[in-house]
């Protein structure tokens, strides 16, 4: 991976530590070189047993991606560039931007609020002018 590490949000990194790479002969571009290089990367990390989230966004975490997870393992794959360094980038901002999304906190729930009577009223009055607009188009009473 860079030097450059991957946050998550805040001061919260992926630990170089805790992820597992594993590398395999990818589909797509390549040339002749394609039969040779591992370049494709899957990259897993143990969100169950992670030390590096806090855990109330650990939680939150498990719980959003419950179907993605085996064994509380996430995996991400990336195999859309040619070279294992740039498809490596791309799975760990991959897996940075899962995890941010999964932490982030519940959106605030939405207040009430009534529909002001004006605005209520300019809408049936437009309706009405419309239904009659509409009523003036029947061949209804010309004959």
């Amino acid at each position: 991976m860079s030097g450059r590490e991957h946050v998550i949000r805040g001061s919260v990194v992926l630990p170089e530590a805790e992820l597992m790479w594993r590398f395999s002969r990818s589909s797509g571009p390549g040339g002749q070189h394609v039969n040779t290089s591992d370049s494709q990367v899957e990259l897993r990390f143990d969100l169950e047993r992670t030390e590096a989230l806090p855990e109330v966004w650990k939680q939150r975490a498990l719980e959003r991606l419950a179907s993605r997870l085996v064994d509380g393992v996430v995996s991400v794959r990336a195999s859309e560039h040619r070279s294992q360094w740039r498809n490596r980038e791309a799975a760990a901002v991959r897996l940075a931007s899962l995890l941010a999304e999964a932490t982030a906190p519940p959106p605030k729930p939405r207040r009430a609020t009534r529909v002001p009577r004006g605005i209520n009223e300019r809408r049936l009055r437009e309706k009405k002018r419309r239904a009659e607009t509409k009523q003036g188009r029947t061949g209804k009473g010309w004959q």
